[in-house]
């Protein structure tokens, strides 16, 4: 379940505590007297038979003899009685519940596992257990033991932590921050974190969504509702436990870089929430997110009567990557008639220290009309020149003021060292976000810069693979398979050379020689043209070939390689006569002096599934640690960034008379990894080490693959194993329509943007109307992206293409509902294509679809004068209504499960 019912229980009509007490201190006294202090304005039942009334409220024996039915129950008895209460709600309808402080136990015969039972079985939904409770100000409901009651605003928080939660409670108070809701989901036995971002990223209330987490349930889950709220709206999330590793012991370098916290990190960054580290830099950004919306740019301009701060301030932002902003001629000349001759004349901003309210206000009217900065630090150091207090008033009216007459005003800061609390309360009352310094000030600037910047780049249009780029699936499948048949973990060099050149991976030649006699027959012929030449020892026991002296370099003569052969066996029996050799293999060694040596991998993370790893290569590799994660599947951008995010990157430029890399070769092969992870589940681990990378392209050296039986990570249908739910090619489809006309129509890629822009201009007003139910008179590249990058765990589009021309010829999607059993579909075709079966066609693609995914019913809404579609629903089957609230409006449904 997601969002379903959540509504009943963060807007409910009524409210009964079981297990609430007169008792003082007592948790179920605690949330009555919550409830009622927020003048919740629904009826507020109390159960519990060992009194008659609490507190001036009746009580009652049963849940039954209530008068009225709650949508919500917050349940403070022990946890032995709990799952008879869920049962007997459940039964009468309610909601939702709450489970509040209650030790429930895991697993199956637990009492967790019985309530969660009994609620299913009516659709009811549960938060908690061990949780805090809720707070939704804007109903005036405080179902929580939390010492405060936030003010209404627009800001949600999620937090797995009750005591995080009352944190924020209490900081807020004192902030005079609003919230649209708090909820503490503690175990998450029903209700999770992807629960809460679907819902909050729904609400109109809700500006920016805060979250705490110390661990997630459902990975895909949640990487779905993740991306889908950011978005929409900042989605800022700290986590607790970043210096915890991964359980499991890595078995290749791949596996030992990517350690639990980095693919968390990972995962938040392809999501495009913003990450920070602690609770003060959630407060700050509690505090930013609650007054201000992001600017457009990145330019700061800095005000202060203390050069020495100001200059601390643009550090930060350059440090942080933001741009100091310039004075515009105009501004410039402003400020040179009205400030001293003495102020700084550049940004920062310094009015000197003698500045006053006046020259403030002189100062910040400039610096507000200057089209050359997007928003404005002001700052003040605390002197016997003129009182802060003034100097804040008088900041506070101005920016009043000009935000009144600006619909898209800039975000103004502020920073007064050394105030009192009171100026820190006039600012608040103004919306003006404050804070103690100009580092917590500039990084919050920051993390509204860096939200509009992710949320930009989750609408970027990714680059096309090239065209040739056809991996050989069916022999790689092949090769994995039967090393897992055999029960083995490892691919022998000569399998992994196979594996990459089905995946088109560039690696040096790899021959396999039993013995040193068949290891000179295999290296006569390089050293007759001059190839020097390695060998290494063959073991499927042994992963690191130098830690057992396995590798000899700078073979010339067949002497050398016969000796080396000999020595490598020697030592590996020696150091390890547990290990079954097979021999030794012989490649030639290549010459690129000027070569980059990267690692390339695939590991395996208990949580998130595959992650793909990219960093520093070569044999120190651990002790470097520059390394970078993400999550497949990847696209050329993707890679690109991935690979940005390290310091080797640096050197894959051009420099003094090094030549740059070639262009995208490394990130082709990322992607190539990607797509390898999501055809080949079976590959557990993967490195590449190193792979070497110049200005002819890259070549892999060395390469350890870990194989096992696939495991499906994640529920449903299709690939099971990563978090973020890959390409679905499988769904590709070659139509044959009406006088043998050859359709192509396959899942929606982001790179379709502009086919799908051009198809939409041979699309009629009125068809686009009739599609849309509005006039459609352009579309952005924003709108356009919605419809193109499709987050294939809970939608799925179809567009089609006439094989012999390319062109786009029509598009169908389907998305699906909160639960997961119905799915709404909506179709548009090319204007002069109607009547040659291309609809029907698209129909009963999206439908087989629908059926494929467990979807019980396909729906949607056709409006009434669009006969042709609504003749077509009934020839397939849906039956249609009319929309009593919407006249104009027919609802359309097919039942898939009588198909």
């Amino acid at each position: 379940m997601s969002t379903y019912r959540l509504s009943n229980l963060l807007a409910p009509r009524a409210v009964a505590v079981v297990g609430a007490s007169p008792r003082p201190g007592s948790l179920g006294r605690a949330v009555l007297d919550n409830l009622r202090k927020a003048q919740f304005g629904g009826a507020i039942g109390v159960v519990n038979q060992r009194y008659e009334e609490i507190d001036g409220v009746a009580s009652v024996d049963r849940l039954a003899d209530l008068s009225f039915v709650p949508d919500l129950l917050v349940i403070t008895a022990p946890g032995r009685a709990v799952p008879h209460i869920i049962a007997e709600a459940a039964a009468l309808g309610v909601a939702g519940a709450i489970l509040i402080g209650a030790e429930l136990g895991r697993g199956e015969g637990s009492y967790s596992q019985a309530a969660l039972d009994a609620a299913r079985d009516h659709g009811m939904r549960l938060i908690g257990p061990n949780c805090l409770g809720i707070m939704v100000p804007g109903s005036h409901l405080n179902a929580s033991f939390a010492a405060h009651m936030p003010r209404a605003g627009h800001l949600a928080l999620i937090s797995q932590s009750g005591a995080i939660a009352a944190g924020m409670v209490d900081w807020a108070a004192e902030k005079a921050i609003g919230f649209s809701g708090i909820v503490s989901i503690g175990d998450q036995l029903d209700v999770d974190i992807a629960d809460m971002l679907d819902y909050f990223a729904g609400d109109l209330q809700t500006r920016a969504i805060l979250l705490y987490i110390e661990s997630v349930k459902d990975a895909r889950k949640f990487m779905s509702a993740a991306r889908a709220a950011a978005r929409i709206k900042p989605v800022v999330v700290v986590k607790s436990g970043r210096m915890a590793q991964g359980a499991k012991a890595a078995a290749t370098h791949t596996g030992a870089l990517a350690g639990s916290d980095a693919v968390y990190d990972a995962a938040f960054r392809r999501a495009g929430m913003l990450r920070v580290f602690d609770l003060r830099e959630l407060f700050d950004c509690a505090e930013t997110l609650g007054r201000v919306s992001p600017p457009r740019g990145k330019r700061l301009a800095v005000l202060t009567n203390g050069g020495g701060i100001g200059i601390l301030a643009i550090d930060r932002l350059t440090e942080l990557g933001g741009v100091v902003a310039t004075l515009s001629p105009e501004t410039h000349k402003q400020l040179d008639s009205e400030m001293p001759p003495t102020w700084s004349g550049s940004n920062p901003v310094d009015i000197t220290g003698d500045a006053d309210a006046e020259r403030y206000a002189a100062a910040l009217t400039a610096l507000l009309g200057d089209p050359d900065n997007d928003a404005i630090l002001v700052m003040n150091v605390r002197t016997a020149m003129a009182a802060p207090s003034d100097i804040a008033t008088t900041v506070t009216q101005l920016v009043t003021a000009d935000r009144a007459k600006r619909m898209l005003f800039k975000p103004v800061f502020a920073v007064w060292v050394g105030a009192d609390d009171a100026v820190a309360r006039t600012f608040d009352a103004a919306g003006i976000p404050n804070y103690l310094t100009e580092d917590d000030a500039v990084r919050s600037l920051m993390h509204l810069v860096k939200y509009r910047e992710a949320a930009a780049a989750l609408t970027d249009v990714p680059p096309s693979l090239p065209k040739e780029f056809e991996p050989d699936t069916d022999a790689a499948s092949a090769i994995v398979d039967k090393a897992v048949a055999e029960g083995r973990t490892w691919l022998d060099p000569l399998e992994i050379s196979g594996l990459f050149a089905a995946y088109q991976i560039p690696m040096i030649p790899t021959l396999a020689a039993a013995d040193a006699d068949q290891a000179v027959a295999w290296a006569t012929p390089f050293l007759a043209q001059g190839v020097t030449l390695v060998v290494k020892v063959l073991s499927r026991d042994i992963t690191h070939k130098s830690d057992v002296g396995g590798v000899v370099l700078n073979l010339t003569s067949v002497e050398a390689v016969r000796e080396a052969a000999d020595q490598v066996l020697a030592r590996a029996k020696q150091m390890r006569p547990d290990a079954r050799l097979e021999g030794v293999i012989v490649q030639p060694m290549l010459l690129r002096p000027k070569a980059r040596e990267l690692i390339l991998g695939i590991a395996d993370d208990p949580t998130f599934g595959p992650v793909i790893v990219f960093g520093h290569g070569g044999t120190g590799v651990e002790i470097i640690n520059d390394k970078s994660l993400a999550l497949p599947p990847l696209d050329l951008k993707l890679a690109a960034d991935l690979i940005g995010r390290t310091r080797v990157s640096r050197l894959l430029s051009g420099y003094r008379d090094v030549p740059a890399v070639k262009a995208d070769a490394v990130a082709l092969t990322l992607v190539k990894l990607s797509q390898m992870a999501a055809e080949l589940p079976q590959i557990h681990e993967l490195d590449i080490n190193p792979l070497l990378a110049d200005e002819t392209g890259v070549v892999a050296l060395d390469a350890r693959v870990v194989v096992r039986k696939a495991e499906r990570k994640f529920a449903g249908p299709g690939n099971a194993t990563f978090a973020v739910r890959p390409y679905p090619s499988q769904w590709q489809r070659h139509l044959v329509l009406k006088d043998g006309w050859r359709v192509l129509a396959r899942p929606m890629r982001p790179d379709d943007e502009p086919a799908l822009r051009a198809f939409l201009q041979n699309v009629s007003k009125e068809d686009l109307r009739l599609r849309f139910f509005a006039a459609m008179k352009e579309f952005s590249h924003p709108f356009i992206a919605r419809l193109t990058q499709i987050d294939y765990a809970r939608a799925m589009a179809f567009i089609a293409f006439d094989e012999a021309t390319n062109e786009t010829l029509g598009v169908v999607r389907i998305h699906s509902d909160s639960i997961y059993e119905s799915g709404e579909y909506a179709i548009l075709l090319r204007s002069d294509l109607k009547g040659r079966g291309l609809g029907w066609a698209l129909m009963q693609l999206i439908i087989e679809y629908a059926k494929s995914e467990g979807l019980k019913s396909v729906a949607g809404q056709v409006l009434r004068e669009n006969t042709v579609m609504l003749k077509m629903c009934r020839n397939l089957g849906f039956e249609v209504k009319s929309d009593r609230s919407e006249p104009e409006i027919c609802n359309v449904a097919l039942p898939l499960d009588a198909r």
